[in-house]
């Protein structure tokens, strides 16, 4: 151990020794002491501690030269702070480093040299701390100086890091936060430079930090040095794992997102001025291949992720209570090394304490320009974008109203940018309300003549606060919104699940109480994130020149299409799941129709035109079909992907619109030739119970499936015979009628007859609290919800079960 006065060595320093060294090394100390042998690669240095920035400025006679510039400063004057701040740090470069501290900085030096060989270059930072104040972090107020590669150079940047406690930035920053300018002393890191100049670096949490989801680790990557990703100046690579798959020993990324990554920084050449060496860095444009790749592997991210697991765990161990984190990390383009470089506790995460219910309110009223059907129970507001066709779509501005005659899978990106959506057709059940549910959006659809009535740039406010019929009002009006902690809310026996086909919103609402996900739709996934047709990724030689172009340019990042196709799709599912885990997550298989696949890229070149895709070829038909067989394989090895090498075994698969009994047979035949057998590492596998068939053999079903979910929408259409797309029979529509009830009743009876689970993801338990009631009443094992009305809904069923004699769960 080196015991050289005002020198202390990463393995001599750790936590406690703040006010010695900083919490930047004292930080540093502690991992290398206590994490090093775990794996956690911390490149090896020293800290010039505090107590010899106050023997340098002792040495030299410097305190009075500091009072007479400093005394009756008046931070808020600029001139007066610059004049000053210029004189102290003149004061504090020109002091002499006594002879003693300089062998000592020089011998530390040497050391490093003969641990890392003579060619190693230094970082060299500061690292502030307060006498009366050993938690003041200082972050990003003093000074830096990268690859120093001589005795001069560092000697130079260690005065220039003790001057940089007198930039104007740092002055101001002690006296917005009351500390005493010449109480804060400074120490100083001398560590092994990481070379991500010629590598890369970035930052990571140890949760997700929109939402303070806590099962995940968030990476952001760029190339060159970390100063553009700290700083938040480019758009980089991301990343997620899921915390409890990797601790069971799973290797794989939950989620990605290729960044932009417009610029790197890099060191310019080291300029000389006598004994003097100034580093200088600066941004250069990235090439087209760097910015069309991720910038670290899929093995760098688990290497990361064991990091970050292994740093949250120690200092949460050393906190007595858990402790996110905030790191820093940096890999070397000379070793290919990644090494921590700082780590921090996390203090910016929105973490909901409780669980919160919204209320909208209106607080005044205007004229009101239309109606219609409201869905989810929010208002919103902004300036009108009437959009007529997929075309104008770029048309559209974050935080507009999106006004159209009617919306499809294609029209999602801008979806959800909207403030509310209001659209001339469309019943409940609608494309437009089925993802403005689940986006959360307020939307309005069947006003029959909003783009007529609406101009662009007009304001309105949309209120679905008001019941079933929801307003358009002239104007932008006030409201406000209520909020209930429902923390203490009761588990009622019936299994309450959630709706969910959006993988960015997995995380902000993994607070619900839920007892897991009852239908992720796929559909939401291949049409948001992958937008390709299944069939043009495996038949590319049966479309045209530019969509394979544009197919080539989609998939860039990836290994090939396919490549791209099953990692898109697995890792969206992946995130869905992961929400909940281990609770289950039902998957459903695709379920576009034949109009809505033919709008992915390619999907012309596939599919039919129909004159009625709502019963036509769609769901279980497809995925044996010739037509489509290679497609289902795709979204098979997707869903293997999920389970067997991401480790989300909670993951339950769903078969869309099985019409006939041998049809299940023919899927389930197919999902084992692709490694999807039933009950193999505990797959269950359900199927839709949508068409009358389903219910009239639920016996025969039963046998070939787990269990049974209840698509409320389609059972209504084909019980009643009412097309759910059509406006003018839109009043006969109504799940509540006695013949869609009894059939609900008998699936519900013929699944506990043969001991399958029942449960129902349609929206009539939302919108109408007497089919919650009566499903209640039936027994039935679960109804999955849309986010927005899974807390009232579960108060309702606590109701009904209280009233049922029936003890809560």
């Amino acid at each position: 151990m080196n015991k050289i006065s005002h020198i202390r060595w990463f393995d001599e320093i750790g936590l406690d020794d703040v006010p010695l060294v900083g919490g930047k090394n004292a930080s540093l100390g502690e991992m290398y002491r206590n994490l090093t042998a775990e794996g956690v690669r911390v490149p090896n240095g020293f800290a010039v501690t505090a107590e010899a920035y106050a023997y340098v400025l002792e040495y030299n006679n410097a305190w009075r030269l500091l009072h007479a510039a400093l005394d009756g400063l008046d931070p808020d004057d600029v001139r007066d702070l610059q004049a000053r701040g210029e004189k102290a740090r003149a004061i504090v470069y020109g002091c002499q480093i006594p002879d003693d501290l300089k062998a000592a900085i020089l011998q530390g030096y040497a050391q490093l040299k003969r641990e890392y060989g003579d060619k190693i270059s230094l970082a060299v930072r500061s690292s502030a701390t307060a006498e009366d104040s050993p938690e003041a972090s200082f972050a990003g107020q003093n000074d830096t100086y990268l690859n120093i590669a001589s005795d001069d150079a560092l000697l130079d940047a260690y005065k220039r890091c003790l001057a940089s406690n007198f930039t104007d930035r740092s002055i101001h920053y002690k006296y917005d936060n009351g500390f005493d300018y010449y109480k804060v002393h400074l120490s100083v890191v001398v560590m092994k430079m990481v070379r991500s100049d010629i590598g890369a670096s970035g930052v990571m949490f140890s949760l997700d930090t929109e939402t303070g989801f806590r099962d995940v680790v968030f990476i952001n990557a760029a190339l060159g040095l970390g100063e553009n990703v700290v700083q938040g100046t480019i758009d980089p690579d991301s990343f997620y794992a899921h915390k409890p798959g990797f601790i069971k020993g799973y290797r794989a990324v939950l989620k990605r997102r290729l960044g932009s990554k417009e610029k790197k920084m890099i060191f310019t050449d080291i300029l000389n001025t006598g004994n003097i060496a100034v580093e200088y860095t600066r941004n250069i444009d990235t090439s087209s291949e760097e910015r069309n790749r991720y910038c670290i592997t899929d093995s760098d991210v688990m290497v990361l992720t064991d990091y970050a697991i292994k740093v949250e765990d120690h200092y949460s161990r050393k906190a007595g209570q858990y402790k996110p984190m905030d790191m820093e990390w940096a890999k070397d383009g000379l070793d290919g090394l990644l090494y921590m470089v700082q780590a921090r506790p996390e203090t910016v995460s929105s973490q909901k304490k409780g669980t919160i219910l919204e209320i909208y309110h209106l607080r005044e009223r205007s004229t009101v320009l239309l109606r219609g059907r409201a869905v989810g129970t929010k208002i919103g507001a902004g300036k009108a974008r009437v959009i007529h066709d997929v075309k104008h779509l770029s048309d559209f501005q974050p935080g507009e109203v999106l006004v159209a005659d009617t919306t499809t899978p294609d029209w999602e990106p801008v979806m959800k940018t909207a403030a509310a959506i209001v659209t001339n057709r469309g019943g409940r059940t609608c494309h437009a309300a089925i993802v403005s549910r689940e986006l959360g959006i307020p939307a309005i659809v069947g006003t029959e003549s909003t783009t007529e009535a609406i101009r662009n740039g007009q304001e309105i406010t949309i209120s679905c606060a008001e019941g079933e019929t929801g307003n358009v009002y002239d104007g932008l009006l006030g409201f406000d919104v209520q909020q209930t902690d429902l923390s203490q809310l009761g588990h009622p026996r019936t299994r309450i699940m959630m709706n969910l086909g959006n993988p960015d919103q997995a995380f902000s609402l993994a607070s619900l109480p839920v007892d897991g996900i009852g239908l992720a739709r796929m559909e939401f996934i291949i049409n948001e994130y992958i937008k390709v047709h299944p069939m043009a990724i495996k038949c590319p030689e049966k479309v045209d020149v530019a969509t394979r172009a544009k197919i080539a340019a989609l998939s860039a990042a990836f290994e090939n299409p396919v490549d791209f196709f099953v990692k898109t799709l697995a890792e969206g599912v992946a995130t869905i799941a992961a929400a909940v885990y281990p609770k289950p997550c039902v998957v459903r298989m695709s379920d576009f129709k034949s109009n809505e696949y033919a709008t992915l890229l390619g999907g012309t070149f596939f599919e039919p035109e129909e004159g009625n895709p709502m019963i036509g070829f769609r769901g279980a038909s497809r995925y044996t079909h010739p037509a489509y067989a290679a497609g289902f394989a795709l979204e098979c090895a997707a869903m293997k992907r999920v389970r067997d090498e991401m480790g989300l075994t909670n993951v339950k698969l769903m078969i869309p619109f099985c019409r006939r009994v041998q049809e299940g047979e023919k899927v389930l035949e197919a999902m084992a030739a692709h490694g999807l057998r039933r009950g193999d590492n505990g797959l269950e596998v359900y199927v839709m119970c949508e068409i009358p068939n389903n219910v009239i053999l639920i016996d025969a079903f039963a046998k070939l499936f787990d269990g049974f979910s209840i698509g409320s929408n389609d059972l209504t259409q084909l019980t009643l015979g009412v097309d759910r797309d059509s406006e003018i029979v839109a009043f006969d529509f109504d799940e509540r009628d006695p013949g869609v009830k009894e059939m609900i009743r008998l699936a519900v009876e013929g699944a506990r007859r043969n001991g399958r689970h029942s449960g129902l993801c349609g929206q009539a338990p939302s919108d109408y609290p007497e089919m919650a009631e009566y499903l209640v009443e039936l027994g039935i094992d679960s109804m999955s919800l849309n986010p927005d009305t899974v807390l009232t809904t579960t108060r309702l069923v606590l109701e009904v079960e209280q009233r049922l004699s029936r003890n809560p769960g």
